[in-house]
């Protein structure tokens, strides 16, 4: 829970620090700019609301590492729904408007996952979980896309280290393999959902692992 909060707060943070000239950068998400990861963020904020308040009365159906489904092939930006993203991020036109919406509904997401309880089970997707795993689950997400958020920004600040290390752990179980000690929690997080191409060096390392090698890259949905 506590990871959860930090990797929140850092990923609303680096947002609320933007230049206005950043929203019109490129993001680390194909086919997004940064203004269409921000509204995606409050898009996300809304759903954690949504989920906390969802109670399940039945056996919890996935956990913080099984919620992932693995697509056979990356996101292109032609999903209807990325499309709609980046039709409504367009409508916000000034980014002052977006990092107040995102301010305003983030920072009821933050509030509503401090006072749920671990094991309260929740619904979403048609799956069940404990909310102490939801809310794993989106310290992966948050870290993800606090790296996709700075990709072409070098100045903005990274994300917590004890949400990109808990984030490398949670790739390694989805992927069942673990990444080479040489990698970084960064470089791992970033090679191992294709958000960039390994270097020679790392392709190397993988050599030595063909087990996580034949997985990779790891498309998460």
């Amino acid at each position: 829970m506590d990871l959860f909060s930090q990797s929140w707060t850092a990923l609303r943070t680096a947002v609320a620090e933007l230049p206005d000239e950043d929203f019109a950068r490129p993001s680390g998400c194909t086919g997004w700019l940064v203004r269409d990861l921000v509204c995606h963020l409050v898009i996300d904020a809304q759903d954690v609301l949504i989920t906390l308040v969802t109670p399940a009365d039945t056996e919890p159906t996935r956990d913080a590492v099984t919620y992932w489904d693995l697509a056979e092939t990356p996101p292109t930006g032609d999903d209807p729904l990325d499309a709609l993203t980046v039709r409504l991020a367009a409508a916000y036109e000034e980014p002052r408007l977006l990092k107040f919406h995102l301010d305003d509904v983030g920072s009821a997401a933050g509030r509503a996952a401090e006072l749920a309880a671990p094991g309260l089970r929740v619904g979403t997707r048609d799956e069940v979980l404990a909310a102490g795993d939801y809310l794993s689950v989106y310290v992966l997400e948050w870290t993800l896309h606090h790296l996709d958020l700075i990709a072409h920004l070098p100045d903005a600040a990274e994300p917590p280290a004890e949400g990109l290390a808990r984030s490398r752990e949670m790739l390694e179980k989805i992927a069942d393999s673990v990444f080479p000690a040489s990698f970084s929690d960064k470089d791992a997080l970033l090679v191992g959902t294709g958000r960039r191409a390994p270097t020679e060096a790392e392709k190397a390392e993988l050599g030595r692992l063909p087990e996580l090698a034949a997985k990779l890259p790891l498309f998460l949905g």
